[in-house]
């Protein structure tokens, strides 16, 4: 019996967007490891790839999570702000690390979201 395209959606562990996230939380993590830091800077890195991959592996996990994909994008929209608010923009590397990791966590996070929301709607509509 062949499958839908939504059925292939909602299955765990095959998104692409959820991967390429836990590959952006894993490399923000270790770019700490080959740009000049602050302690804030540090933080931020640190604390904040690793929520991206805590996200995104719930997203792998649960599909139809429409939640995991908004952390997504909010933890890239505070990467994005916090070299201004914590003060570390003057660092290039790890400002610039910041910003582009966090614009591709929201382009991610939001590249997923409506297939997250299809298999929202498939699973509701299979519970109901």
């Amino acid at each position: 019996m062949a499958r839908r395209a939504n059925d292939v959606k909602s299955q765990p562990w095959i998104r692409w967007q959820d991967w390429a996230a836990v590959a952006l939380g894993v490399y923000l993590m270790l770019a700490t490891l080959w740009t000049t830091t602050t302690g804030s800077a540090l933080s931020t890195m640190l604390v904040l790839g690793a929520l991206l991959v805590v996200a995104a592996v719930w997203s792998l996990a649960m599909p139809g999570s429409m939640a995991s994909e908004y952390a997504h994008m909010a933890i890239g929209v505070l990467l994005f702000i916090s070299p201004w608010v914590l003060g570390y923009s003057a660092l290039a590397g790890a400002a610039w690390t910041s910003w582009v990791v966090g614009i591709l966590a929201v382009i991610a996070g939001g590249a997923a979201l409506p297939e997250a929301t299809a298999a929202h709607r498939g699973g509701m509509a299979s519970s109901h």
